[in-house]
């Protein structure tokens, strides 16, 4: 089932400032429609802060309190996209990011824990993912894509398949259809 304009992708959530499904869909919607088309990369949205930026077909958002210094979210948000796009040796896009989506919360979870900010510079987290994924993990054969560079993706991007680890669910990742005009189906995919 393909994923709509705006749906979720991934999302952690450190507080309860959003406790049901409901009321989190009801907010990435309101941010989704709110920014999907504007030029800035800061919102403030029901008392928070959003910073956000859009890589290929995807959006990425970190939210904070409104007392966050946005340049701290920004800086979180940087060293995520970073980190992935180092990792992957090319831009973040959709196809490459669902077929990662366990190197993607290795990746989360590295940068922050339980809505800690741990790290902001991608070397580091980089460094740091190292030494938690084995060496030896082989990478999977996917087909590079029109942009794709030469290189394969890193490794630490194809660990052993595993449950992700049960979390307070703010990193939220959006699916965007470049000039959106094409109808696509939103059904409740999570």
């Amino acid at each position: 089932e393909p994923l709509g304009l705006g749906q979720r992708l991934l999302a952690k959530y450190y507080d309860s400032t959003f406790p049901t499904a409901k009321e989190q869909a009801a907010f990435e919607r309101s941010i989704f429609l709110k920014t999907h088309r504007a030029g800035g990369e800061v919102a403030c949205l029901e008392g928070l802060t959003v910073v956000y930026r859009s890589s290929v077909d995807l959006f990425f958002y970190v939210v904070g309190g409104c007392q966050e210094n946005e340049l701290m979210l920004s800086a979180v948000l940087a060293c995520l996209l970073d980190t992935l796009g180092h990792l992957l040796r090319r831009e973040v896009e959709k196809r490459w990011l669902l077929d990662n989506m366990e190197g993607t919360f290795l990746v989360v979870d590295e940068i922050v824990d339980g809505g800690v900010i741990l790290e902001s510079d991608p070397q580091q987290v980089i460094q740091r993912l190292s030494l938690r994924v084995s060496a030896a993990i082989p990478l999977r054969d996917l087909p590079p894509p029109s942009s794709a560079s030469p290189h394969p993706p890193h490794p630490l991007l194809n660990p052993p398949l595993q449950a992700p680890e049960p979390a307070a669910y703010g990193f939220v990742l959006f699916d965007y259809l470049a000039g959106g005009s094409e109808r696509r189906d939103a059904g409740g995919h999570k």
